[in-house]
């Protein structure tokens, strides 16, 4: 990055860097004392456990309910898989079908040496990570690159049936999209389980599920042979079964996954515990798997005034930072997350969106920023809102964004058709080459509007990160500082799934894809 247009003070963001390094550090000493189900059952579908009992229940579901119910769930699932297959000489895989139709009750089995269950696990892991890191390689091999010049164009296909999914999803690459994200179903983060097999009837979006992920990712590899360009494939890792499903997308080779730290709390009122624990497993899969997180923090201002607001969300993107630096993601494959939500009507609008956007270039240069188009005043006025997103293409390019998901001009009234899409992706296109250059030749005025506003926000952002520093995350999320979203440590969906963990604990990909096991 060039020396600073909006000429901010580096102290100053030094401080907040150092408030949100504090911040993360003390939820990482709860993290390491606890894990979670779906932690654990994580671990069981990297052990390489799939499928489904009589019942259609996920047997990573089985093992882990029948170990708890033995309340035995504190050691983790990997110390009594692996004493297991000690003692059976049975597969994962074989062992959870033997737990779901009776045949084994694998916490009453003998004890064995906890070097040897340590080390027929790390052998039983093996498998997935060398998967894993085919799929890195195989991803460098088709064309991804991992830096890009002009934002990614980035749109979104949510038809409910993976196969008419499919469908679009090819029609958008054909049409100049970069990158496919493939809309979850209606409240499926409020699942305790993750669905199993290709689905064809969610709602407002399609369910997340192993299959449907291989279906897609098959189908974006077609279409970007045959039209010489890598298609990266985004889902969301988040809800209730956020690290299961990361370890799914590490398996089938996804390029993105949403995974924020803070999303789920504020708004699927999923317990702030149960929801802090599971973001640290689910990113570091993320990281040694090289997909890109997007963050969410453009939903603050879809509840909260895009003005008044503008600091807490960058605040929390430096909490987000310091969270995946401690799960091992790179700083290249943070997808911090922001979004242009000014009211249209209000006068210079632009430039104070023209400020966030350049703010967070600046502080955070080397993340592949994730920028949200206009939602919250969208009209319906079609018209209208292909100029809001012209110029929010405009900023994106201006301000050198790194993942743009393209607005619609039909956003506020229906999902969007075909040639809607079409449209969005020919504006961007349009736009991004026709001034590819623009932010190159620009200065901002000394002290003018624009220098003035991020300086504004930088300020209050450092003040609330200090207050959360000295408070506690927990107590800033209960007194409503995010999005004017109030939460209950004690509160929402999920507590009852968080564990203390026995010193016996441990979890082998932690030690494999991070390099050291935390307590």
């Amino acid at each position: 990055m060039n020396l600073s247009k909006l000429n901010l003070n580096q102290e100053i963001i030094d401080s907040s860097r150092q408030s949100a390094k504090n911040i993360a550090d003390e939820v990482q000493k709860f993290i390491d004392l606890h894990t979670t189900v779906s932690t654990e059952r994580a671990i069981l579908r990297l052990l390489g456990v799939d499928g489904v009992d009589d019942i259609d229940k996920p047997l990573p579901n089985v093992v882990v309910d029948s170990i708890r119910l033995n309340r035995e769930l504190e050691k983790g699932v990997a110390y009594w898989i692996g004493n297991a297959m000690l003692n059976t000489h049975l597969t994962p895989q074989q062992i959870a079908e033997k737990i779901s139709i009776g045949e084994l009750e694998i916490t009453s089995l003998p004890i064995q040496d906890e070097d040897k269950i340590k080390n027929v696990i790390e052998k039983a892991a093996k498998p997935t990570i060398e998967k894993i890191k085919f799929n890195k390689i195989k991803r460098e091999e088709l064309g991804c690159q991992s830096s890009f010049s002009t934002p990614l164009i980035y749109v979104i296909v949510a038809t409910g049936n993976i196969y008419e999914d499919i469908v679009q999803a090819k029609a958008a690459a054909k049409q100049g999209a970069d990158v496919i994200a493939v809309i979850r179903t209606t409240g499926q983060s409020l699942l305790d389980y993750v669905p199993y097999g290709a689905t064809t009837e969610g709602f407002g979006g399609t369910y997340a599920t192993q299959e449907n992920f291989r279906l897609m990712r098959q189908a974006l590899d077609e279409v970007g042979e045959e039209i010489g360009k890598y298609i990266r494939l985004t889902n969301y890792c988040s809800g209730l079964c956020m690290p299961e499903i990361a370890a799914m997308g590490a398996v089938e080779r996804l390029d993105m996954m949403l995974n924020d730290a803070l999303y789920g709390i504020l708004f699927r009122d999923i317990n702030m515990q149960r929801t802090l624990i599971d973001q640290y497993f689910s990113r570091v899969i993320n990281g040694f798997a090289g997909i890109i997180i997007n963050t969410g923090e453009d939903n603050y201002l879809t509840t909260d005034d895009a003005v008044e607001a503008a600091h807490t969300v960058l605040a929390s993107q430096f909490i987000n930072e310091q969270f995946a630096l401690k799960a091992g993601i790179p700083e290249e494959q943070m997808g911090l997350g922001h979004a242009f939500e000014m009211d249209p009507d209000l006068e210079n609008g632009f430039l104070l969106e023209l400020a966030q956007a350049q703010m967070a270039r600046e502080i955070f240069p080397k993340a592949p920023l994730k920028y949200m188009p206009p939602t919250k005043y969208m009209t319906g006025n079609i018209f209208k809102g292909h100029l809001q997103d012209a110029m929010f293409n405009l900023a994106s390019i201006m301000t050198k964004q790194g993942i743009q998901l393209l607005g619609m001009p039909t956003e506020a009234i229906h999902t969007p058709h075909l040639h809607d899409r079409y449209l969005s992706i020919e504006n961007a296109k349009y736009i991004f080459k026709d001034a590819r250059n623009l932010g190159d030749e620009i200065e901002f005025k000394k002290d003018g509007i624009i220098q003035n506003r991020a300086k504004e926000v930088l300020l209050k952002a450092n003040e609330l990160l200090v207050e959360i520093d000295s408070e506690g995350l927990f107590k800033a999320i209960e007194k409503g500082k995010f999005g004017g979203v109030k939460r209950s440590p004690t509160g929402g969906k999920g507590l009852d799934g968080v564990v203390m963990k026995d010193e016996k604990y441990f979890n082998p990909f932690i030690v494999s894809m991070l390099g050291g096991e935390r307590r």
